[in-house]
């Protein structure tokens, strides 16, 4: 039972750019894109609709590479707070850098970045100054105050007026950002402001994967969506604005809903007059027009929402989350209509942990075969599952020792007598570590070894929270990992 696909990516990539190039058409001069999400690593985008990649938004943006140029926002008040990415845990300032690069390894231009909320912050001018010797242009916007609601004044030259204007050479800008709160609808909004005085036809367009504005309200990929923002009291929502200037149900969330009434007033002041009625039709994303199999992505939206369940618990077990959240979620799981029990490696965990008595982890493997790992003298559970795994994508029966203890030991008497570990058993990047030393003169293990990613895609359940080591390792060989909320004693 290998993974079917019910996303058509090829389908996407044509008609994503090109509706992005019609719609920079529709205002003649330039395109600001407010580009929310992620664009190398858009990994819930992959799991939720299958045969998404998590870089196919970068894909899409290649076909439109000699018409666009990207501009990077960052918040001058996440430079100071060392704010981290929690999913590279890396700082903002150190994501924009990382962003650059990628973005210029590919081809692309990176026009400038622009810090928003500046006000003369040391820390700030110190990583502006490091982007110029880049060879990057840095622009300021400043804090302006009532922003939004106080129309009259945001839009003046005394609000948006004193922003330094960003200068663009291509017609579609790209505004992106290493996360959200970093200003780029403002900046966009800013831009606007400067390029009608300069006589030049600008217009404004966002492009977010999620909601997807064309799926029910209640659709499972909409849900999903709600799981993975839980915590941001995201919500979706029917488009009231839309339903009323064209009969038609679509789907937004609460925040562009609140705001709009607010961005109308600002078009209509910039531009003289609103090119939108809604929400909805600021939006460019063509997602839900190329889903292929919607029994497909209602199932991987399910397993999706489940994994999100068990990451809302592990956070309120770590204190960054509270009991509302916790709710909010069990509601999402009530209106899906699943449990974790649908989760297959959830159980079989459970009934290894009841076996042994001891933690245990299970692998399902991408074509359903599930494998379980215990804990031992020398291995944690979650390492002895990824070798099991590896054991079987190679057709290899369980039994069979690849690993000599006369490489464990000497490593387990590294942690523990050097290192300071009071944990013997080897975490799965040891383990991998291992493995590779044994590969060097058994074939087994090299086979073993050259199997890794055959693993890509891997479900897995742990019945105690692991380290961020192992969390690391499982994320890097793509496999998507859930955790019971508790600690191992």
């Amino acid at each position: 039972m290998n993974r079917r696909i019910g996303f058509d990516i090829e389908k996407y990539i044509e008609m994503q750019s090109k509706h992005i190039g019609e719609r920079v058409k529709e205002f003649g001069d330039k395109l600001y894109l407010e580009l929310g999400g992620k664009l190398f690593d858009d990994y819930h985008a992959s799991r939720v609709l299958p045969g998404f990649e998590p870089d196919t938004k970068i894909k899409m943006l290649m076909h439109l590479s000699d018409k666009l140029e990207i501009v990077i926002a960052i918040s001058a008040i996440d430079i100071v707070k060392n704010k981290v990415r929690s999913d590279y845990n890396i700082t903002y300032d150190l994501d924009t850098i990382r962003l650059i690069k990628a973005f210029q390894t590919l081809g692309l231009l990176v026009g400038s970045v622009v810090i928003t909320q500046y006000s003369g912050q040391p820390a700030v001018d110190i990583f502006k100054k490091r982007l110029e010797n880049m060879g990057i242009r840095v622009f300021l916007h400043y804090p302006i105050p009532g922003y939004p609601s106080n129309v009259e004044y945001i839009v003046s030259d005394m609000g948006f007026g004193k922003n330094e204007f960003v200068e663009t050479t291509r017609p579609i800008v790209v505004v992106t950002a290493p996360g959200p709160g970093s200003g780029k609808m403002a900046t966009c909004l800013s831009q606007l402001y400067h390029e009608n005085k300069r006589g030049v036809k600008a217009g404004y367009a966002k492009f977010e994967t999620f909601p997807v504005w064309n799926l029910p309200l209640k659709h499972h990929v909409n849900l999903a969506y709600e799981a993975a923002t839980v915590d941001l009291n995201d919500v979706n929502m029917i488009d009231p604005f839309h339903l009323e200037a064209y009969g038609e149900t679509t789907v937004n969330y609460n925040r562009d809903i609140e705001v709009f009434p607010v961005l109308n007033a600002m078009f209509e002041k910039i531009l003289g007059e609103s090119p939108y009625k809604s929400p909805t039709d600021m939006g460019v994303n063509m997602a839900g027009n190329c889903i292929m199999d919607d029994d497909v992505v209602c199932r991987a939206s399910k397993d999706e929402i489940i994994r999100r369940y068990y990451q809302v618990l592990k956070d309120k077990t770590n204190g960054k989350v509270d009991d509302d959240v916790v709710r909010k979620m069990e509601l999402i799981m009530k209106q899906a209509e699943v449990s974790v029990e649908d989760r297959s490696v959830v159980r079989a965990a459970k009934e290894k942990a009841d076996e042994t008595e001891a933690p245990a982890c299970a692998i399902e493997l991408p074509n359903g075969k599930i494998v379980t790992g215990k804990t031992s003298a020398l291995l944690g559970a979650s390492s002895a599952a990824l070798l099991n795994a590896l054991k079987a994508v190679r057709g290899l029966s369980e039994e069979i020792h690849v690993i000599s203890p006369d490489v464990i030991e000497p490593l387990q008497g590294l942690k523990t007598k050097h290192f300071g570990s009071k944990n013997p058993r080897l975490h799965t990047d040891e383990t991998l570590i291992a493995l590779s030393i044994c590969a060097a003169n058994d074939p087994i293990a090299k086979d073993m070894l050259d199997g890794l990613s055959a693993v890509k895609g891997s479900e897995a359940h742990s019945t105690v929270l692991l380290s961020q080591v192992d969390e690391n390792v499982f994320k890097k060989l793509g496999i998507n990992l859930t955790c019971e909320a508790v600690y191992h004693k």
